[in-house]
């Protein structure tokens, strides 16, 4: 008799544990918010190859995350309502989806591996049918394979056991400093080992995006910390809700939703956090400066911070931004350290003839698509002289499909007057983006083709008041469609801005409607119009996300092509 040997292929376990089960591979990074539905496990991001896929009980083997920080909140989520993968495979270190799982496992008692193979390895995983994970080596088949199969594997290893901590890092480790802080500063330190950090830092202020409800995981979570006496060390904001906090009942919002998302906001305005409620931080009076050592999540606002502003921030996964908050103290690792910050590749354009404010979210998708997890420098468009609302739009495109937390645009962002500066001097690889492959991520977005308009959505990013302005000025003298409705997001303190201007009056005769402290990857029925089959949007990430989040078919384009769209 023949004994068949199977391949062991052996990396660094993120996540120590074991598994087995059916392989679910993709060459493909995935972004769980707005990818994979948190009830059920299914994928649902209508442009990835494993759309319709299943989680629950397989091996995810895929590069690495991509796209939102609530991907964390997402895989949580999975794991506490038994729609999970059995086990996570990547081809690199993976900060979002890993520390979801290191949440269930510090404050729930539940896990599952989550592992890193070099590049070889990974791809032969990804060919294979079937997978079983002990610790840090996996052996795979095209027929099952169990655990009984691989060697013995010894134990975990200590988390952060080469950290440099202080005595004060020490003593909060310890519980000197409450049950919260202990158990937020044991999550940072667990991924600062992650992440080769060498030490901790402080940090001025943190943005929360984990108040976004992605089920009873996300609000057992902070009502836990908050319970255990929780407080904020930092100035801290709040990202969107998954509600409007003041104005969810009027608006229609079952309970079953509006309840445990408003609940959630109050636990992290217990514990100190702003009720500030916008995905757009930097339009806030308390935007960080060039150079400030910062910690935000939401994946646009992290990418703005880093690439506009010049702030340095990790893309820090939900739950991991309120430990920091809690604590004061960040991994140093990542765009916190000049050299995590130089752009590895250039990404040259060629311009069409003509651009409106629709080329920068495209311009942003698509150089998000080619860069995948590489930092770019983006030349050939400086002379178009973006606006900060151009940069806003082509960022949340970018860090919809990129795992980057920045970008460079030559002569243009503040770490890139020239080309050698975003480089650090270094020689990188290059790729063109010509009008066919603008063409194309236009295509993408645009999915619904010349599909006649139910709804226009505006405000993903959260809207600023110049672009509230411009709104005014382009619905001045017109008539909306009364089949047409037109609804923006912007944040609470943008809101009342323009009010106080009396901007909104214009507005508010054409048929706008505000909603404030939620966004669109949140919004639901009715919000939606049920009866509204066609959405168009300025927004690259929400044209990216909106298909698979509403079910609904997406136009895409400026701010004037929406307004035309809503008239008479």
């Amino acid at each position: 008799m023949t004994t068949v040997t199977m391949p062991i292929a052996r990396g660094t376990a993120l996540v120590w544990g074991q598994a087995q089960g059916p392989v679910l591979a993709s060459d493909l990074e995935l972004s769980f918010w707005g990818g994979v539905d948190p009830t059920t496990g299914e994928v649902i991001d209508r442009h990835h190859p494993l759309s319709g896929q299943w989680l629950a009980g397989r091996i995810l083997v895929i590069p690495g995350g991509r796209g939102s920080c609530s991907g964390s909140g997402v895989m949580l989520e999975l794991l506490l309502n038994g729609h999970g993968p059995a086990a996570l495979v990547f081809e690199r270190p993976e900060d979002i989806l890993t520390l979801g799982v290191i949440v269930a496992e510090e404050l729930f008692a539940t896990a599952v591996p989550v592992l890193v193979l070099p590049p070889d390895s990974f791809r032969a995983l990804r060919q294979a049918g079937y997978a079983a994970i002990s610790g840090d080596q996996v052996m795979y088949a095209g027929q099952p394979v169990t655990l009984t199969d691989l060697p013995p594997t010894g134990p975990a290893p200590q988390a952060g056991a080469r950290l440099d901590l202080t005595a004060d890092d020490r003593a909060c480790l310890a519980g000197q400093r409450g049950q919260a802080a202990q158990a937020a500063l044991r999550m940072v330190v667990r991924m600062a080992g992650l992440q080769g950090a060498d030490r901790l830092m402080d940090v001025t202020q943190v943005h929360v995006d984990g108040c976004i409800y992605t089920g009873p995981g996300s609000l057992a979570f902070a009502e836990r910390l908050r319970d255990w006496g929780g407080r904020v060390a930092v100035p801290t904001s709040l990202n969107s809700l998954s509600v409007d906090h003041r104005r969810w009942r009027a608006q229609g919002i079952d309970p079953a939703l509006g309840e445990p998302a408003a609940r959630l906001g109050d636990a992290y305005v217990a514990m100190g956090a702003r009720p500030t409620f916008t995905c757009a931080p930097y339009l806030l009076d308390t935007a960080p400066v060039l150079g400030e050592q910062i910690a935000w999540a939401e994946s646009n606002a992290v990418v703005y911070a880093n690439s506009v502003l010049g702030a340095r921030t990790m893309k820090y996964p939900d739950f991991l931004d309120i430990a920091i908050a809690l604590t004061g103290r960040a991994p140093c690792a990542g765009p916190h350290r000049d050299e995590h910050r130089r752009a590895t590749v250039e990404v040259t354009v060629t311009l069409p003839e003509t651009t409106d404010d629709a080329f920068w979210p495209l311009l942003g998708y698509a150089v998000g698509g080619v860069a995948s997890s590489r930092i770019p420098v983006v030349t050939g468009v400086a002379s178009l002289a973006p606006s900060s609302d151009d940069l806003k739009a082509f960022g949340a495109a970018f860090a919809t499909v990129s795992a980057a937390p920045m970008f460079h645009i030559a002569g243009v962002t503040p770490e890139a007057a020239t080309l050698m500066q975003a480089t650090g001097g270094e020689a990188v690889p290059g790729i063109r983006l010509t009008a066919a492959d603008l063409a194309a991520a236009w295509q993408d977005l645009n999915s619904a083709g010349d599909a006649a308009v139910d709804l226009v959505s505006l405000g993903n990013p959260h809207f600023s008041l110049t672009e509230i302005r411009a709104l005014a000025a382009l619905c001045r003298g017109r008539t909306r469609n009364p089949a047409v409705a037109v609804i923006v997001t912007c944040g609470r303190a943008v809101y009342d801005q323009a009010a106080k201007e009396g901007v909104l009056e214009g507005l508010d005769s054409f048929g706008v409607r505000f909603v404030t402290d939620t966004c669109w990857c949140m919004i639901t029925d009715p919000l939606i119009p049920p009866a509204a089959q066609v959405i168009m949007t300025t927004s690259g990430k929400y044209a990216h996300y909106g298909p698979g989040l509403t079910g609904r078919r997406f136009r895409f384009g400026s701010l004037a092509a929406c307004v035309d769209a809503a008239s008479l």
